[in-house]
């Protein structure tokens, strides 16, 4: 939802400097929404076909929102933009599903969830 509500606007809250860190808050962020996906177990049990299937979802979201910033005054639609989306899907799916230690880590119990008892 936040992607979506950024998109929609030509002003975004984002650091002025020299450089831009576009191309890699799309990365990041597209990763971030890969990982999520991925990270719902019926997803996660697909094995390749899930990390697929996200990665596909992801990107055609990155694509289908750069189509939709064209209708928006002051934004642009850039190719770029969307090779970082793919590539950040690509990238964060295939680390999520095949790096354990990282896995793990983002699967960790808060302190919340370990003194519950079901």
């Amino acid at each position: 939802m936040a992607i979506f509500m950024a998109s929609s606007s030509k002003d975004l809250a984002a650091p002025s400097i020299a450089f831009s860190y576009d191309k890699l808050a799309h990365l990041l962020v597209f990763g971030l929404l890969a990982t999520a996906v991925l990270r719902i177990p019926r997803v996660f049990n697909l094995g390749w076909r899930g990390v697929f299937m996200t990665i596909a979802l992801i990107s055609l979201y990155g694509a289908l929102d750069e189509y939709r910033q064209s209708f928006t005054a002051g934004r642009s639609v850039e190719l770029g933009d969307w090779i970082a989306d793919t590539l950040g899907a690509i990238i964060a799916s295939i680390v999520y599903y095949k790096w354990h230690c990282y896995r793990r880590f983002l699967e960790w119990p808060t302190s919340s969830q370990s003194q519950r008892t079901d």
